[in-house]
């Protein structure tokens, strides 16, 4: 869990200063009568010190889950708290610090980073570098890498690779043109993989290259310091992908268990785990896209999700979902040890997998909400969920999963091996980013707006 931060802890501690101070200042036969409310005021206090920040895509620790609890079981307008217009569609999903929520979005032809206070109040908003540009048909654009922050910084790249660090209150503190450094971005739809920041490190994976020529791929793996934007390492990723399968629009993440942790990496062909000190590589795993019946087209776009003792690795277009283990080493096919279970169909396309507990949870592209055993990868049930669809990756927290469709369908189910509908309403906006949660509440971008959700 992600502690707020020493502002609201000094803020807070006054304030309980006060309520302590005007209780015992009252005569003594008062004082134990109030000694109840002033337990509760602590209780309440300390309550609010331990809520959890949602800093990057799919949360605190990376896997789309939430501590959160006495969220609201619907979307409904009467657990609408505030809705505000945005200037331009994104598919870039909303981050919190503390009352602080950062949203990348398109503005025009250009494209900006916005600062909203969790009351619904825009703070800032500051144009970034570069130029918006429709990328797909369905309203797909530039501002689709989502933002990070660590409560003092935000940091933000979009389809452009121009990076910015910001201060928290929008002073520009550096800015790097990751193109001019790295390459040029030769990729279908645009550099759209969110960067992942860890201990005081930003990582970036470019995995991209032309569809024409017949090379094999060949990307690099990139870690910044996050403070200065200076190179920590750089590594070349090679694969023997051609075609679009040199394209990946995943996202890097990170598992830790203990002393063990390493870069989890997506995209042509393969999933490879890599060194955090170097880059690395320590394995690689294959078998979504058989040479036998390969398909040219077989890009990533769903990212790997990591628990204490697993990693799942979907792939795409109704292809394998994988459950690998974290000891596996070196190279490794579809089968054998460091395999623990293999679903030959099924995978999601762009949404993340979210697993929890036993349960692995897959919402696929067209409608169908997956539930599989985290242990023996065997299906607990299938149902078809949405009629659009299905974009952002679903998230889990108080008991229930949040799922948000396409067209707008916003959908709370059970957290549990047996499907349950809890509520089903129509945002009437549609979305591809993913919730965010913190504080109680519930936030989603929209192509038109952003939205607060909680209990009144």
């Amino acid at each position: 869990m992600t502690n707020n931060g020493p502002n609201d802890l000094i803020g807070n501690s006054g304030k309980l200063a006060f309520v302590l101070n005007h209780v015992y200042s009252e005569p003594t036969g008062v004082v134990m009568k109030k000694f109840t409310v002033v337990m509760f005021v602590v209780f309440w206090f300390a309550g609010g010190l331990s809520a959890e920040n949602w800093p990057q895509w799919r949360g605190p620790k990376l896997n789309s889950l939430s501590s959160e609890t006495n969220l609201p079981r619907s979307f409904k307008d009467d657990n609408r708290l505030w809705r505000i217009e945005l200037p331009g569609p994104g598919g870039a999903s909303p981050v919190v610090w503390q009352e602080k929520i950062f949203v990348a979005t398109v503005d025009g032809k250009d494209l900006a980073l916005m600062c909203v206070s969790t009351d619904g109040q825009i703070e800032w908003k500051k144009k970034l570098e570069g130029k918006n540009a429709r990328i797909r048909m369905d309203n797909g654009n530039s501002a689709s890498c989502s933002p990070v922050t660590d409560g003092k910084h935000v940091w933000v790249m979009l389809a452009d690779g121009i990076l910015h660090c910001f201060s928290v209150d929008g002073d520009l503190k550096w800015k790097k043109n990751m193109q001019d450094e790295y390459g040029k971005f030769v990729i279908q739809f645009g550099m759209t993989s969110t960067p992942l920041l860890d201990n005081g490190k930003l990582y970036f994976q470019f995995i991209h290259g032309s569809m024409r020529n017949k090379q094999p791929s060949q990307g690099k793996l990139i870690a910044l310091d996050a403070s200065s934007g200076d190179e920590v390492w750089v590594h070349e990723r090679d694969t023997p992908a051609v075609a679009e399968n040199k394209h990946a629009y995943t996202t890097p993440t990170i598992f830790r268990n203990g002393s063990k942790e390493f870069l989890v990496v997506h995209g042509a062909d393969y999933a490879t785990g890599h060194s955090l000190k170097d880059g690395t590589e320590l394995w690689r795993v294959g078998g979504f896209n058989p040479e036998e019946t390969y398909n040219n087209f077989l890009r990533f776009v769903s990212s790997p999700v990591c628990t204490d003792s697993l990693i799942v690795i979907p792939s795409a277009k109704n292809g394998p979902v994988i459950g690998l283990s974290p000891d596996a080493k070196g190279k490794i096919e579809d089968q054998g040890d460091a395999v623990v279970w293999k679903m030959a169909k099924g995978t999601p396309d762009v949404a993340t997998p979210v697993v929890s507990g036993s349960r692995v949870y897959l919402a696929r592209e067209n409608g169908v909400f997956i539930c599989v055993d985290a242990e023996s990868g065997e299906m607990q049930f299938e149902e078809r969920l949405l009629r659009d669809r299905h974009r952002s990756t679903p998230v889990v927290a108080d008991g229930v999963i949040y799922l948000i469709g396409r067209d707008g369908s916003a959908c709370v189910l059970a957290d549990s091996t047996e499907y349950k509908l809890i509520s089903k309403t129509d945002l009437g906006e549609d979305t591809t980013a993913s919730p965010a949660i913190s504080n109680g509440r519930i936030y989603i971008r929209t192509n038109e707006s952003l939205m607060a959700f909680g209990k009144k």
